[in-house]
């Protein structure tokens, strides 16, 4: 049976919401791009506050970058968080921060105050999101959401989760993360697909254009209706470009249940092999 997921009270309290997004590559750099216009809508709909962003990549601009993400050569070599932070801070008059690290397991070991409210994992790899998985496990993990997108050559996906803590209780209608409906996701044995290309014209081989700027976009039109009218009746979706099938991602027990025991039967499978 379908339910509709509620905002919790508190998140939209007298501060702004506090986002960390995860990775600056092709769809991290879409998504904190959108961001400020997210923001402006928050503001117009009530929200004085509207959101308070933080970028965490370790990766510098290569040449490559400047072919699917909003990088110039005059970018190559610089941090690539620092980049788009910057030409933000410039553009909206924000005072959003950028963090020149990767992400580990220990990075959301903060203050209760500074504890981001939202996380968008951004990561190509299975070690990434199992980082993020990870540090959502540790007694500090008070984060309200987790928002995964990710893709592949031609489709991808975005999921929004509530990770089990202190600030989401065991409850049915939690909103299950992505490492909950797709444990494959962060299992780092099965290995990793192939590492970004080198060359402008491989790297449009290996990934159709306009993939992760569907896929944020689809994302941010999907917190907008959280944020603006407090509720939801799905909490991601797919995309394949190949055939424009867009499918939505209901808030359904018994669809979560059903890909748990799906996620189950592979895993005694690939045991059992």
């Amino acid at each position: 049976m379908r339910i509709e997921h509620l905002i919790p009270s508190d998140l939209l309290g007298r501060r702004p919401v506090r986002v960390l997004v995860v990775g600056a590559g092709g769809s991290g750099s879409a998504v904190v791009m959108g961001l400020p216009y997210l923001d402006q809508a928050m503001r117009a709909w009530g929200h004085a506050y509207g959101l308070d962003v933080t970028l965490m990549d370790a990766d510098v601009v290569s040449e490559t970058n400047c072919v699917r993400q909003p990088f110039s050569l005059s970018d190559v070599g610089l941090n690539k968080a620092t980049v788009l932070i910057n030409r933000i801070n410039l553009f909206w008059g924000t005072s959003w921060s950028a963090l020149p690290h990767f992400f580990h397991e220990r990075s959301l070991d903060r203050s209760y105050d500074r504890v981001p409210d939202l996380v968008i994992g951004c990561v190509d790899t299975r070690a990434g999101r199992r980082a993020i998985d990870s540090a959502f496990q540790r007694a500090l993990g008070l984060c309200c959401y987790w928002l995964d997108l990710g893709n592949n050559s031609a489709s991808g996906q975005y999921v929004l989760g509530q990770p089990q803590n202190q600030r989401n209780r065991r409850k049915a209608e939690r909103l299950r993360t992505v490492s909950e409906l797709f444990p494959e996701i962060i299992d780092t044995d099965a290995g990793e697909s192939p590492l970004p290309s080198c060359s402008a014209i491989e790297a449009l081989d290996r990934q159709e254009p306009f993939i992760n700027q569907t896929l944020a976009s689809s994302a941010l039109a999907m917190l907008a209706q959280l944020f603006r009218y407090g509720s939801l009746t799905y909490h991601g979706g797919f995309f394949n470009a190949r055939t424009g099938q867009m499918s939505a991602l209901p808030i359904d027990p018994a669809l979560w249940k059903r890909a748990r025991r799906r996620a189950g039967a592979a895993a005694r499978q690939l045991t059992a092999t």
